[in-house]
């Protein structure tokens, strides 16, 4: 057995959004994004967008579990955050150990509008 590892690189960029400059990072790779998912079941693929990042969100295994979840929950740390332009989505990345990265675009709302997920792992050859 052998193990690969992948890189998605991240890219430092300053973009307009409503007339104010935010800094970012864009994901190298585009993802699918799930609108109004329930949890990580129910994601599926609604079109891929390019990824902004705006915020990084890390959370504890049991915090994740609970969050992924629940996706339509409101949370304050969401609230306001996201949006879009064109096909990039501006998304917090929701991160915790031993799981998936959730990229989550309220659309200005305060739960996950629109979801994507990075599963990682090992691959086998």
């Amino acid at each position: 057995m052998s193990t690969m590892t992948i890189t998605i690189e991240r890219t430092p960029r300053i973009v307009k959004l409503d007339g104010q400059s935010i800094e970012v990072e864009e994901l190298s790779i585009r993802l699918p994004f799930a609108r109004k998912p329930q949890n990580l079941d129910s994601l599926s693929d609604d079109g891929l967008h390019r990824v902004m990042v705006t915020e990084t969100r890390v959370l504890s295994p049991q915090a994740f579990d609970e969050f992924s979840s629940h996706l339509l929950k409101s949370r304050d740390w969401l609230e306001g955050q996201g949006g879009g332009t064109g096909d990039a989505y501006f998304c917090v990345e929701v991160c915790a150990p031993g799981r998936p990265y959730l990229y989550v675009n309220p659309e200005g709302g305060d739960y996950g509008r629109y979801v994507a997920a990075l599963f990682t792992g090992t691959v086998k050859s």
